[in-house]
Parts: C-alpha cells; structure tokens; sequence
C-alpha cells in the first residue's frame, strides 16, 4: 500500500478574541475562584462581624431584662443569638487566618460544613427572632401591658437578631452556591 507521509510544519495559531468560542453570542465561562462575602474574603469577614455583632447585641439586651426567662421564646431567642455569636466568631477568626495566609477556603468538604452550619445558625436565629417578635407584638398591641414588662429591650433584642439573620443569609446562599455550582 502506498500511502504518502504528510509532512508537518509548525504554524502560530493567532490568538482568538471570543475565548475559543466559534459563537459570539456565548461569552466564556470563567469560574471565579473568590467571590467577595465566601469564606476566606475581606467580605465574607464583613459579613461575619455584622452576623456576631448583632448577635451579641441581641443576647446582650435580652438578658439584661430580669424577665426573660419566663418567656419560652425569649429564652430561645438567648439561646439561638449564643450559637450565631460562637459559629460567627469561629468563622470570623477562620477568615481572618485565611486572609492573613492568602489561602482559599473553597475546599468541598470545608464549604460543605459552612453550608450546613450557616443554614443551622440562620434558621435558629430566625425562627427565634420571628417567636419573639410574635411575643412583644402580644405583650405591646394585644395585652397593652407595656408598662409592666421591658419591652423596649424585647423589640431591640428582637430587631438586632433580624439584622444579624440579614448578615448571616448571604453567608448561607453564597456557601450553597458555591457548593451547588461545583
């Protein structure tokens, strides 16, 4: 058989400017390797102050009122702002350290655990901040009896727990994301 031997001769391939794409239409996927607000970014260290300090500021205003305890939903709300203010502040020192050592946090199994946890934390604080702002809307509206009980703390440790849940959703969606997008 005769077959004729091709001969090769190295020829510079110009670069392209759509990305490799021979459609225009379609932009190139890049996968960002850190968005501002995931573990390990100045944002996402952003977010886990706010989520602690709103937190602290709730547990610190319900339980200077002396009667709390008598309101199961005050005491969950204690309970749920102290676990918000423990995962944040472990996370935040985690970030901090991710900063400082310019390392990535986008693991599997660390994003994976952030994603839990956030979800946990977001959605005890919650349902905490929802059962006591049910309660102080009782007591103020309802009962009119306002002026036998705090509830100026009642409504401030309730506000600030919805604003730490605000800080805390977006750490939970981005960690989800990135965990689904992978």
């Amino acid at each position: 058989m005769s077959v004729s031997h091709a001969s090769v001769h190295p020829v510079e391939d110009p670069p392209t400017t759509d990305g490799g794409n021979n459609n225009n239409n379609n932009p190139p996927r890049l996968r960002m390797k850190d968005i501002q607000g995931m573990p390990g970014t100045k944002g996402g260290l952003a977010l886990r102050f706010c989520q602690f300090v709103f937190a602290l500021a709730s547990l610190g205003v319900m339980t200077t009122t002396s009667d709390f305890p008598s309101v199961t939903a005050f005491c969950y709300l204690v309970a749920a702002t102290g676990l918000q203010c423990l995962w944040s502040l472990s996370l935040a020192f985690l970030d901090i350290y991710a900063i400082l050592v310019m390392r990535s946090l986008q693991n599997c199994r660390v994003v994976s655990l952030f994603a839990v946890g956030d979800g946990i934390t977001s959605t005890l604080t919650f349902a905490a901040a929802c059962a006591s702002a049910g309660i102080t809307v009782l007591i103020d509206n309802d009962l009119g009896d306002c002026s036998q009980n705090h509830c100026a703390q009642f409504e401030t440790a309730t506000a600030m727990a919805f604003i730490s849940w605000f800080a805390a959703l977006p750490s939970f969606l981005l960690n989800f994301w990135s965990l689904a997008s992978r």
